[in-house]
């Protein structure tokens, strides 16, 4: 996400204040090594085990990995006859999990002759990131996909006041907030649950981010799904553990 989104290099809107010009194809591909072992599990057994992984960047995708073809479980995979047509990178054949019962169709893809722009795809192979049941980096579980090196969470106490409104009534007032800046995002500010003023109550929904961990939802003031909190964040958003996010579409944020 680091580089294809929002004014990022690779992005579609690319910012213009440079002194360099990128020229290419849209969409821009750029692949990057991935700094640690990474594996995935299908039913027990290991289907990729890497330290030799590939993540590529493309304009205004999530980054995905690509692995050398001996860091898959080949003994697992089965041809299809599926194949699938991208101008900037080639005709991707495809291969099925097999494991016991059970078949991940296809679940691996691969470009084997790739068009010569991008030539170093040879070789590589990508495992859809849904079809496994867990994906590992290192000895840590990750969950909706690999953390993009060049992606980043910063926390900072903010200092003024923060002012969460819904039609002029305060649902929440905060000197004590923090904001919580991440690539490509607009800043969110998260409060302490003690400065909301209104009744709280769990919308049933979550959702996960592979920098920020597992979010639970709170409805309040008649909105569904007005706020949300980390209640145990991964380590970047460490410092908003508990505290409430407000962002939907009646609600208003003022700061200062």
């Amino acid at each position: 996400m680091g580089l294809t989104f929002a004014h990022a290099p690779l992005a579609a809107g690319r910012p213009s204040e440079v002194n360099y010009r990128i020229e290419g194809p849209e969409p821009l591909l750029f692949l990057g090594e991935f700094p640690r072992r990474v594996r995935a599990r299908l039913g027990g057994r290991t289907v990729v085990d890497t330290r030799r992984g590939r993540l590529l960047h493309e304009t205004g995708m999530l980054p995905v990995l690509y692995v050398p073809e001996d860091d898959l479980a080949l003994d697992l995979l089965q041809p299809t006859t599926h194949t699938t047509h991208c101008p900037f990178k080639g005709r991707a054949a495809y291969w099925s999990v097999h494991l016991g019962g059970r078949v991940a169709e296809n679940a691996v893809w691969a470009y084997p002759e790739p068009i010569a722009a991008a030539s170093w795809l040879r070789g590589l192979r990508a495992v859809c990131w849904d079809a496994m049941d867990a994906w590992y980096d290192e000895d840590e579980q990750v969950h909706g996909h690999l953390r993009d090196p060049y992606h980043r969470v910063d926390v900072r106490p903010v200092g003024e006041l923060v002012r969460v409104t819904v039609d002029c009534r305060v649902l929440a007032e905060s000197t004590r907030a923090q904001v919580l800046s991440e690539t490509g995002l607009p800043n969110r500010y998260y409060l302490p649950r003690a400065d909301v003023r209104v009744e709280l109550g769990a919308s049933g929904t979550s959702s996960v981010c592979p920098y920020k961990g597992h979010a639970s939802y709170w409805s309040a003031a008649g909105l569904d799904d007005v706020a949300w909190s980390y209640e145990n964040p991964l380590d970047d958003a460490a410092r908003v553990a508990g505290d409430l996010c407000f962002a939907h579409a009646e609600v208003s944020v003022e700061v200062g």
